[in-house]
């Protein structure tokens, strides 16, 4: 068995352990359509920007809504959009590690989101700055294992070296939009989530 092929079956593992979690939980409706639409939104965002190279708004859209609604809705979201988008941009063998990546950039928003009181900006933004780069390390371990021969240190190095500036643009993108519409973005969520939660109250009369 090839070193790619047992990556895509632990991914595969992966992707699966957290969709089941997820089908577990109690997810009302209204939960749902907000999914479906953060993510339809993040898959939008982008095909509109796939011009631009490594620079589009999805993984600020993901890591936002992980922040607001927790580490398994932002999973959700952002493994359907890089599915979803890539029906319009090419599905392959690439797709469920860009599952994988964007889910994992709503999971670490909503960890972050658990430490810490309220939305903290600057706190927020390293963190997508810091996703533009984890996540082309994330997509390097499929290119090196499915495309590079041989798999040795050497390589890994060069594999790494030569998508730093494609992961700089990723990260400096994320910043940006992070800048602009980071607590924006947040306070409508916020009201959004106080909106779809439901309380129950005892009678006791």
């Amino acid at each position: 068995m090839s070193w790619a092929v047992l990556s895509m079956i632990i991914l595969g593992f992966a992707l699966l352990s957290f969709f089941w979690r997820f089908e577990k939980r109690d997810v009302s409706p209204k939960e749902i359509a907000l999914i479906s639409t953060m993510a339809s939104m993040a898959a939008i965002s982008r095909v509109l920007f796939a011009a631009i190279m490594n620079v589009q708004p999805t993984t600020f859209v993901v890591m936002i809504t992980g922040y607001v609604f927790g580490p398994h809705t932002g999973f959700v979201v952002g493994a359907i959009a890089a599915l979803v988008s890539n029906f319009f941009l090419g599905q392959g063998p690439w797709t469920p590690w860009q599952m994988f990546s964007w889910g994992m950039c709503g999971v670490s928003a909503g960890l972050l989101a658990g430490i810490q009181k309220g939305f903290k900006p600057g706190r927020f933004t390293v963190l997508a700055g810091l996703w533009g780069y984890v996540f082309g390390w994330i997509m390097n371990i499929w290119h090196w294992t499915a495309f590079v021969y041989p798999l040795n240190w050497k390589t890994f190095v060069a594999t790494y070296a030569a998508s730093f500036p494609f992961d700089t643009l990723h990260a400096a993108g994320n910043v940006v939009f992070a800048l602009i519409f980071g607590q924006s973005f947040y306070y409508t969520l916020s009201r959004f989530r106080k909106k779809i939660s439901v309380k129950y109250i005892d009678d006791l009369s």
